[in-house]
């Protein structure tokens, strides 16, 4: 079986459509067309359904995928690193949420960059969930952390750690709030005051109403920020109440620069899991990085 034709498969099948495939491979779109159909003709099955959007595997194509995607993500590394040049490093792509990836994964592997002859190189990038897995399928990162868990076979996840999420505000709110009726009362008390999210549709507030008090919130964002540590900036200096990983806000809450609103007897959690594809772990340093990150992951919990 020509070792190009399964190339161009497996590019297909992280791409999920020819065109895609065709600009990460550097071919037109009839090339790629081409070689797909004649794999099909030489395996006698078809690999890909096609759709309005692109193609979707079938049982045979995810198992050729499953099979084949690691031996030759092996061989580029392979090509890519050389066999004789031992003096050279490795280079890992981690990809994940930019403010756990940040505050978390980023200080715990850079103690494996360097040049002890097990150490690699690190190139890092963010992205949500959904841009995160795709660019890992496609083989542009290495590993990837994720809060969404992969389907299919193509990817491999390791649950990592779950993160508490909290409810905070600067103390000015704090004192305008009656603990007792919110404790009683639930959401209703606090839908006066302004909001600092991420996104319009308050991913993190929505999702602590919908735990914690079973509705969905009532206000409107006053603030939106791209980023969990301006959120937490912007509700420092007072601009409203916000939802927060703990690890993120602890020092803020320790100096009383936030404090809790809420303390429900069980807080809303969110897991982060570890991505790799599947069978990349028989790569050295992409399995000491997996485990070097899980191990840290002990004292997160």
């Amino acid at each position: 079986m020509d070792l190009a034709l399964l190339r161009t498969f497996v590019t297909v099948h992280r791409a999920g459509s020819f065109t895609r495939a065709a600009a990460l491979l550097g071919l037109s779109q009839p090339a790629v067309t081409s070689q797909i159909r004649t794999l099909e003709r030489q395996l006698g099955r078809p690999l890909f359904l096609r759709q309005a959007r692109g193609v979707t595997p079938t049982t045979i194509g995810d198992e050729l995928a499953h099979k084949a995607a690691p031996h030759l993500d092996a061989l580029v590394e392979i090509a890519e690193t050389g066999i004789d040049d031992e003096s050279s490093l490795r280079t890992l792509h981690l990809a994940g949420p930019p403010e756990f990836t940040a505050e978390r994964a980023l200080p715990v592997l850079t103690e494996l960059t360097g040049e002890d002859g097990q150490g690699f190189a690190l190139r890092a990038s963010f992205g949500n969930a959904e841009e995160t897995l795709e660019g890992l399928a496609a083989g542009h990162h290495d590993l990837a952390i994720s809060t969404a868990r992969p389907r299919g076979a193509l990817l491999t996840a390791t649950a990592l750690c779950d993160e508490e999420h909290v409810l905070v505000a600067a103390p000015r709110w704090a004192k305008q709030i009656d603990s007792g009726k919110l404790r009683r009362m639930g959401a209703p008390v606090l839908e006066n005051l302004p909001v600092v999210e991420v996104h319009e549709s308050l991913p993190f507030v929505s999702r602590y109403w919908a735990s914690v008090f079973d509705s969905r919130p009532a206000a409107s964002g006053a603030v939106i920020v791209p980023d969990l540590r301006a959120v937490l900036a912007c509700a420092s200096a007072g601009a409203g109440l916000a939802v927060l990983p703990r690890y993120l806000c602890a020092l803020a809450l320790e100096r009383g620069e936030v404090v809790t609103l809420h303390e429900p007897a069980v807080p809303p959690l969110r897991t982060y899991f570890l991505v790799v594809r599947t069978g990349t772990l028989a790569m050295p340093h992409i399995a000491r990085a997996h485990e070097w990150l899980q191990q840290a992951a002990t004292d997160w919990c």
